[in-house]
């Protein structure tokens, strides 16, 4: 019993295990600009603040923001250090920053080195640790947003109801868009463009990869998550705002897989050589965009023997591309018959067939052909605009000299 206990408890660790990685390995290949409750650490990076600070006390005995940040409001750029200084700090706990090498504190408990600095110890020489935060990834102006009356607490929200404020409490793109992409009366000069806060490189585009990761859009943005299936539905989101989509990508990048350059297997389901003939019967110039039925749609057709070029045994192997003889040739003419088809879109035919391949039927017995006429009945009689219009094509079958000829001429 003791054993069959320890397997068991030895297989239930090893799935909370593989959950763990499976977890690990999720969050590490997220790129989302960020989250709806946090900003993105690959914009803004972890920070250490190793000190003991209250704000919600503070806020609550009448402090404003700008008393402790007094250079918030005239910031114009994200990298600004905006911690309050040392110096700021001593008007109410009565001690003495002026000089960083030798600290004096406050003659109240309140003054006391241990009471802001987090793991501070009198023994280690009076040396506490360095605060750490990293430069934001983003472009962003306190001043601007100070100018227009926007209070510290529309961004920064619920400062009353926490000790320490971290990046936590920094704005997310989510509560930004919240202002800049309301219309245009109502936000003002609070432009929605991407560039606005994000980074832009050299070409006009924003910057998505960091050393720290690499950012994309989250699903909730226009839907314009890069997914699995953004290379099929990637259309519809640029069709609704092209602008959106140009301030990641340039022109040419679209071009490579739209003008036939790349063509990315992505674009079609794993089971779509199966399913393709009837797509390229519905939507013939759709797939021309990318394939060319010459070099492309014909090479692939003769290696695999569905033409009737291709080789003997592989027609066998593989079957044919067109319906029986007794519909598409032989049999009563259809809508199936190849006939119609060919008035229906002759340019589909040549795309697989050359000119011999309708002559081996259609010319007479005497030019070696099986002698089918291609003509409906009553042909004969008026003949001779179809003549006049382009001779070359009853070339093809009949002599100059033969009586056919003569008649219509």
């Amino acid at each position: 019993m003791k054993r069959r206990a320890g397997v068991a408890r030895l297989l239930v660790q090893a799935v909370v295990l593989l959950v763990a990685v499976a977890a690990v390995l999720s969050f590490g290949g997220r790129a989302d600009a960020d989250t709806p409750t946090s900003p993105s650490s690959i914009l803004i990076p972890p920070q250490q603040i190793p000190l003991l600070f209250d704000h919600a006390r503070h806020l609550a005995r009448g402090i404003r923001c700008e008393d402790c940040h007094t250079n918030a409001r005239s910031s114009r750029v994200a990298s600004d250090r905006l911690l309050p200084s040392p110096v700021v700090c001593d008007r109410c706990h009565g001690s003495d920053h002026a000089n960083l090498d030798d600290v004096k504190p406050g003659p109240q408990a309140a003054g006391g080195c241990a009471r802001c600095h987090e793991g501070y110890d009198a023994r280690d020489g009076n040396r506490v640790r360095r605060v750490v935060i990293g430069r934001p990834l983003l472009r962003f102006d306190h001043r601007a947003h100070a100018l227009r009356n926007i209070g510290c607490e529309r961004c920064h929200a619920r400062m009353d109801r926490v000790g320490m404020a971290t990046r936590e409490q920094l704005p997310t793109m989510r509560a930004c868009l919240g202002c800049h992409d309301l219309p245009a009366e109502s936000r003002g000069d609070a432009s929605s463009a991407c560039a606005t806060c994000h980074l832009v490189g050299s070409r006009g585009t924003m910057i998505t990869h960091f050393p720290t990761g690499t950012i994309m859009p989250p699903a909730w943005l226009k839907g314009a998550r890069h997914g699995p299936e953004f290379a099929r539905t990637h259309g519809a989101v640029a069709g609704n705002d092209s602008r959106f989509c140009a301030s990641c990508h340039t022109e040419d990048q679209c071009a490579a897989c739209h003008d036939g350059r790349v063509r990315p297997r992505a674009i079609h389901p794993n089971d779509y050589l199966s399913m393709h003939a009837v797509d390229a019967t519905q939507h013939a110039q759709r797939c021309s965009s990318c394939h060319r039925a010459e070099s492309f749609c014909k090479t692939c057709h003769l290696r695999s023997g569905v033409t009737q070029s291709g080789p003997a045994w592989a027609r066998q192997a593989r079957g044919r591309f067109h319906p029986p003889p007794e519909v598409f040739t032989t049999g009563p003419r259809t809508s199936r018959h190849h006939a119609v088809e060919a008035r229906r879109n002759l340019s589909a035919c040549v795309g697989c067939h050359l000119e011999r391949d309708c002559v081996s039927c259609h010319a007479s017995r005497t030019n070696l052909g099986a002698g089918v006429s291609p003509h409906p009945a009553g042909f004969a009689g008026r003949c001779g605009p179809a003549l006049r219009k382009n001779p070359r094509s009853c070339l093809v079958c009949h002599e100059p000299d033969a009586p056919s000829w003569t008649r219509c001429r």
